[in-house]
């Protein structure tokens, strides 16, 4: 069963958790604000989320984003665990209450907002991981998918010893997969042009106990590096490899604390730099994509991290830490530039 849609509003304090009855009864002014003059001149995000906020993955990373933004004076709202079938009205209701800034944290909300743009002209809608803007008010911000699934390609196929990698995914075709997972294909084979670079994709984002099951099975074919681009599910990837004892990697600092000795590295998201460079831009920001990488100056928006302070575990031979030191220098400078088509991010061999 999923779980229960919750809205809350981050305020000085604890976020209050409400219904969502609550949330459609009351008035913005009464959930954010103490007076109608204050009310008037503050400033409005709000966030939506397709899953929950303590899945130590995707959401929560996103989630981090919002409190970036309340930490520069912003009110801020949220919805976890929001349906695809319910994007549209989700979006719809914020706007309606005059929130300054509605973010759809994943690429299904693109569609959604793209839907309901024209209609809410005062109102910016950010979709995280989008593919694109649209309009005067609908625009999309993504790291650079492709650089970190190229490092972390890189990565596995140094650390493979027995010639197999693989990934773990889903929602196959979608823009920001197809960047990560052809990356990761292509990173993989520059170091080891016959290494063999095997890709699961399973149902949902969410599930971790399907996400299990297909590292299990790579790891069953003697695949020992396992990455992947999921939500709650990356855990099952994590658990997996724990079992195993073969190498993965992680979202967040918190599949480092599942398997220490299996989480080589992160791909920590930097939403609260995307997110605030937004919502700063305001209207200026409408109908543009933006993304971040090694090669832009004011956010990479993504970092390979496993510990606060710390690239890398201590298991990575500092000779493949330094080459991939080099790569994101060469991202970084413009001399390395990879592009993947579907094809390079196909399911199987």
């Amino acid at each position: 069963m999923s779980e229960t849609r919750k809205s809350a509003v981050l305020t000085a304090g604890h976020p209050a958790v409400l219904s969502r009855r609550s949330m459609l009864a009351g008035t913005a002014a009464s959930l954010a604000f103490a007076g109608g003059a204050l009310a008037q001149a503050a400033k409005k995000a709000a966030f939506l989320f397709p899953g929950s906020i303590n899945d130590q993955s995707w959401n929560a990373q996103g989630y981090i984003g919002a409190e970036r933004l309340k930490a520069t004076g912003w009110e801020i709202a949220y919805t976890e665990n929001v349906p695809a079938a319910d994007m549209v009205e989700a979006l719809r209701d914020y706007a309606r209450r005059e929130f300054q800034v509605v973010v759809g944290h994943t690429g299904r909300f693109l569609s959604a907002a793209q839907r309901i743009g024209e209609d809410f002209p005062k109102t910016l809608f950010v979709v995280g991981s989008g593919s694109g803007g649209s309009g005067q008010n609908v625009t999309s911000v993504d790291y650079n998918n492709t650089q970190f699934g190229y490092l972390m390609g890189v990565l596995a196929a140094r650390m493979s010893k027995t010639g197999k990698v693989g990934s773990v995914n889903s929602l196959e075709g979608l823009p920001n997969v197809v960047a990560q997972v052809g990356g990761f294909r292509k990173g993989a084979k520059s170091v080891k042009p016959d290494i063999e670079v095997r890709v699961i994709y399973i149902k949902g984002m969410e599930d971790a106990a399907e996400a299990k099951e297909a590292a299990l099975s790579l790891a069953s074919g003697g695949t020992d590096f396992i990455s992947g681009k999921l939500n709650a599910g990356q855990a099952g990837i994590i658990q997996a490899a724990k079992e195993k004892g073969i190498f993965c990697n992680g979202r967040s600092y918190g599949h480092t604390a599942i398997a220490p000795e299996a989480v080589l590295t992160n791909i920590v998201e930097k939403w609260g730099d995307m997110y605030v460079a937004a919502a700063q831009a305001g209207a200026s920001a409408g109908g543009k994509y933006m993304l971040y990488g090694l090669d832009t100056p004011a956010s990479t928006g993504a970092e390979l991290s496993v510990a606060t302070g710390k690239a890398f575990a201590p298991v990575v031979p500092a000779a493949v830490i330094a080459e991939i030191e080099d790569l994101k220098k060469k991202f970084a400078s413009g001399e390395l530039k990879v592009s993947v088509t579907r094809e390079d991010a196909r399911g199987g061999v």
